[in-house]
């Protein structure tokens, strides 16, 4: 997950901390409004988010917010 937080403090323009505050925030947010297991699942995923290609785990946290 800190390879999130740096993508969103280096394209936000804003510190490490506020970032994590940041996407801490959005991650409840979606994690509230998804069914459990999905909410499960999301976290799983963000947990070993260190391992991801980031640009292809973008294309598909954009494809769960209707952007194709």
């Amino acid at each position: 997950m800190d390879q999130i937080v740096d993508l969103v403090s280096e394209k936000a323009g804003i510190s490490k901390s506020q970032a994590e505050t940041a996407v801490d925030t959005v991650l409840k947010f979606i994690k509230e409004r998804l069914p459990a297991p999905l909410g499960d699942q999301l976290e799983t995923l963000l947990d070993g988010a260190d391992n991801l290609d980031l640009d292809k785990g973008m294309d598909l946290l954009g494809g769960l917010f209707g952007k194709k």
